[in-house]
């Protein structure tokens, strides 16, 4: 049996790079993230991986997914659709073939919880086309996952994080942080990157609460915040009359003249309960 002493020694990440001819594409949203101690510090959000498996989304050349394995995760499910990056990932695997395993899907149309057993985390540079709506996906089963650890556009991030009456909030900070504990781990800049994007990035550490929503709760939940936010200068009297809100305000004791920029997690999560006992009751 061919063991991992047996193999030629690993190439580095840049090497691997130029023998195989990998560029970022524009259109896949992605910037490769080569240094291998900012890596290993990302990796490192994830506290002892021994007891996790690791679900990686878009890991490219594999920078990333180096760090989570010798981080000795105990197992690393890599998401790539570019199929581009395949061959440098199943080099990688040849030395890690018990820990790596590359999945050659679409995250966005893909049951990421359904890749390993649990405890499970995602870890990953996200491709930023499509870290939002990834992001609200994975919060629809935050019950599934221990941890995340998801580098963002730091304006991305900080919408994530952002408290009560900071510009920053709204529909994605309340989704995210009834779900879960949210901070902002790291700040990386552009340089950090290859080729270097327009704007900074951060890394959110997301850490789900043991007590989640159930999916009809969540459902209410989006449209009360889809209500809310789709038109945050008005009133919330006026912003959440397509959802009847004039009742869910007086049953709530929330001012109507409040805006929704002003509400705590708690106060939209009084809402989205008496919007589904509402709407249950029509």
């Amino acid at each position: 049996m061919t063991t991992r002493a047996d193999l030629p020694p690993l190439p580095s990440l840049r090497e691997s790079i130029r023998a195989h001819g990998l560029d970022a594409l524009k259109t896949l949203g992605q910037h490769f993230l080569l240094d291998p101690t900012l890596c290993m510090k990302i990796a490192a959000l994830g506290g002892h991986l021994a007891d996790f498996h690791v679900v990686e989304i878009g890991p490219g050349p594999g920078g990333l997914t180096r760090a989570l394995l010798q981080s000795g995760a105990r197992s690393v499910q890599a998401v790539e659709i570019d199929r581009r990056a395949w061959p440098l990932l199943e080099e990688l695997q040849t030395h890690y073939p018990e820990q790596l395993h590359i999945v050659r899907q679409d995250a966005l149309k893909l049951d990421a919880a359904q890749l390993s057993p649990a405890p499970r985390q995602i870890i990953a540079n996200l491709p930023y086309n499509v870290a939002t709506p990834l992001l609200i996906g994975w919060l629809r089963q935050a019950d599934q996952w221990s941890r995340m650890a998801l580098m963002f556009q730091k304006e991305v991030a900080e919408r994530v994080c952002a408290a009560p009456g900071m510009s920053a909030y709204g529909r994605l900070a309340v989704l995210s942080q009834w779900c879960a504990d949210c901070s902002i781990a790291l700040t990386l800049p552009p340089g950090a990157f290859s080729p270097p994007p327009k704007v900074h990035s951060a890394v959110a550490l997301i850490i789900p609460r043991p007590e989640q929503p159930s999916p009809a709760l969540f459902r209410a939940m989006e449209q009360v915040t889809a209500a809310a936010f789709g038109q945050r200068r008005k009133m919330l009297r006026a912003a959440l009359k397509p959802i009847r809100g004039s009742i869910l305000l007086e049953e709530t004791g929330i001012d109507p003249t409040r805006r929704a920029e002003t509400l705590s997690i708690t106060e939209f999560d009084s809402l989205a309960r008496c919007h589904l006992k509402n709407s249950r009751s029509q």
